[in-house]
């Protein structure tokens, strides 16, 4: 049993008969009352984000979890293929349990994250960020960087992302795992 003091990111915890992951929260002391913390969460039986307050020293049930690296191979419709980079053991799970499975390109290493009571994989965290390939993006323009203007852009995995306008077709850019968003290019 552990306490609001104990919440932070990616801790996993049991709440309302289902298990939930911290995405974010924020310990909040007010002038007035008493002190409180405000947690995002994430269903991973179901994906749903739901945000709520836990009044400060409110007793929690922690879920016990074993971090272990699996390699992606492949997806198969909604399924996603991983292998265990110890045990060579695979594991197949729903793409809603996964936060970007779009920039999921195979042969990327990922943690997961299992229960240890019932041996069930509960979550995926990714790389903080990805280089991929661009397939497709309309012809850059020299000159248009002075402004901060974007246009999608198709990479490898088929996944969409704004990129600024000097970006072309056959660039790598990195990008953000978190937020699906641009960080930047990348020369080889």
């Amino acid at each position: 049993m552990a306490s609001t003091s104990d919440i932070r990111n990616g801790l996993c915890i049991k709440y309302n008969h289902d298990i939930f992951k911290i995405i974010e929260f924020l310990h909040v002391k007010p002038g007035k009352g008493p002190a409180f913390v405000r947690t995002k969460m994430k269903s991973l039986t179901n994906g749903k984000v739901l945000e709520n307050t836990f009044s400060a020293g409110h007793k929690i049930d922690e879920v016990r979890v074993e971090t272990h690296t699996f390699q992606y191979l492949y997806a198969e419709g909604n399924d996603f293929h991983f292998m265990n980079t110890e045990s060579y053991e695979q594991i197949t799970l729903d793409k809603k349990i996964l936060d970007a499975p779009d920039l999921l390109k195979e042969g990327t290493n990922v943690m997961v994250q299992i229960n240890t009571e019932t041996e069930l994989p509960l979550s995926v965290d990714m790389p903080s960020s990805v280089v991929l390939e661009v397939t497709y993006s309309e012809p850059g323009v020299k000159g248009n960087t002075s402004t901060n203007a974007t246009k999608p852009a198709t990479v490898e995995t088929g996944a969409t992302v704004n990129v600024p306008l000097f970006i072309n077709e056959g660039d790598k850019i990195k990008i953000d795992t978190a937020t699906s968003s641009y960080m930047e290019r990348v020369k080889e």
